[in-house]
């Protein structure tokens, strides 16, 4: 049997001018080993990195020991925040959205087309492993404000499959003023898409997708509107 990695994945959503909202799906390259060509939301292994002392300084909003309760305790602090810092990273290598916040704790706006040329090539830096994501956000003077990311489910790959992962999910709202990357090194598609919509392709053989993504789709399209999935998951 394959033991597991630890992973975390990240459900974007933006509010619709209806009333209800929309969910961000990557399609991975068809090339990819685990799931390549299938609907996803951005997300992947957590590594060591993402809980070193110095990116742990640039993270707050959530303590150790309240991450290691979120988590059943079964990590230790370090380990467990690392959880929440692989989320924030995997979301801007895939997708280019930063939802990081500033010292004085504003939201990472992205308007400025200078501004956002930088930070795209950081991120494909990153992606290259020519920059870490810690001394990113150091250059940056940029903090992890780990509450805006919500912890609510949990997931591990069924003893069947080759490449396993112990997954941990969170949601978070898109930045007003930023915009997903369409398609970047790990994703050939990015689409805005209400749950509902998503579960009627299903059958489609262009919109290939699977557990435990269709089961996030099932519960979130239970939440007929913007202002219940804000209350269910005490979304700013």
């Amino acid at each position: 049997m394959v033991h597991p990695r630890f992973a975390s994945t990240a459900v974007l959503v933006r509010p619709e001018p209806s009333g209800g909202f929309e969910i961000l799906l990557t399609r991975r390259p068809a090339e990819m080993r685990f799931l390549g060509g299938y609907y996803v939301f951005p997300g992947g292994t957590v590594h060591a990195d993402d809980y070193n002392p110095t990116i742990l300084s640039r993270c707050h909003g959530l303590s150790g020991k309240e991450a290691q309760r979120i988590l059943d305790g079964r990590h230790e602090a370090a380990e467990a925040l690392g959880h929440w810092v692989a989320a924030f990273r995997e979301v801007f290598e895939e997708v280019g959205v930063l939802l990081c916040v500033t010292e004085t704790g504003e939201t990472v706006q992205l308007q400025n087309s200078a501004e956002n040329d930088r930070i795209e090539l950081a991120r494909q830096r990153i992606v290259a492993g020519d920059l870490t994501f810690e001394n990113f956000l150091v250059a940056e003077n940029l903090f992890c404000d780990l509450d805006r990311m919500k912890y609510f489910d949990h997931w591990v790959t069924p003893e069947i499959y080759s490449m396993r992962f112990d997954t941990r999910f969170y949601i978070a709202v898109l930045p007003s003023h930023q915009t997903a990357l369409t398609r970047s090194e790990e994703v050939s598609h990015s689409l805005w898409i209400t749950a509902c919509d998503a579960l009627t392709r299903i059958d489609h053989r262009h919109f290939p997708i699977l557990p435990p993504t269709t089961t996030v789709l099932h519960r979130l399209a239970g939440l007929s509107s913007w202002k219940r999935l804000q209350a269910e998951f005490e979304l700013c």
